[in-house]
């Protein structure tokens, strides 16, 4: 088992991107319920023990994620500034994540304004993907959130996202924390 455990560490940590239980049975050639429980171990090991790391369950995978607690400290290694969403490309965003698969047509009615620019914008960095087309005449594509979108917002599904009250309730700080353009 020790082994196992080093080689699934191993596996997570190279992996650019979320590892899920199936993807690590089949590297590790292992059973999931074996790699269930080095994941347990590996997960409770590095918050009991106040590393700078985590391991969370993220976009129906595993990885490794730095702990938010350091935040502040890890800006500093960034040299170039983040890139961040506008208020219009969150607000897109938003509207996607919580009634998706939704067309441009229902997004630009329940903005109020055009939106081409700002889904070409979320579609090139990977926030979106296209569900397929909506069986009414024109077939209008169909939105919906990517992968990559629950990696960025450490989500598990979109289960995760919070309801509205639970939106209304967050820590001031914590929206701060949120990836707006600064205006």
């Amino acid at each position: 088992m020790t082994e196992l455990r080093a080689v699934i560490e191993a596996f997570l940590f190279v992996a650019g991107f979320p590892l899920t239980l199936d993807k690590l049975a089949d590297l590790a050639e292992a059973d999931k319920l074996d790699i269930k429980e080095v994941i347990a171990g590996l997960s409770e090991e590095y918050c009991r023990c106040h590393r700078g790391i985590r391991l969370v369950e993220v976009a129906g995978g595993y990885q490794f994620r730095s702990d938010p607690a350091l935040a502040p400290w890890l800006r500093r290694l960034q040299k170039e500034r983040v890139q961040r969403l506008s208020a219009a490309a969150l607000e897109t965003l938003a509207i996607i994540a919580y009634r998706q698969p939704v067309t441009r047509a229902e997004i630009e009615y329940l903005r109020g304004v055009d939106s081409g620019g700002v889904l070409k914008t979320l579609l090139e960095r990977n926030l979106l993907r296209i569900l397929g087309k909506k069986e009414v005449p024109g077939r209008p594509l169909l939105y919906g959130t990517s992968r990559y979108f629950l990696e960025l917002f450490g989500l598990k599904d979109l289960n995760d996202l919070p309801t509205l009250k639970e939106f209304a309730a967050l820590d001031p700080e914590l929206v701060e924390a949120l990836p707006l353009e600064s205006s």
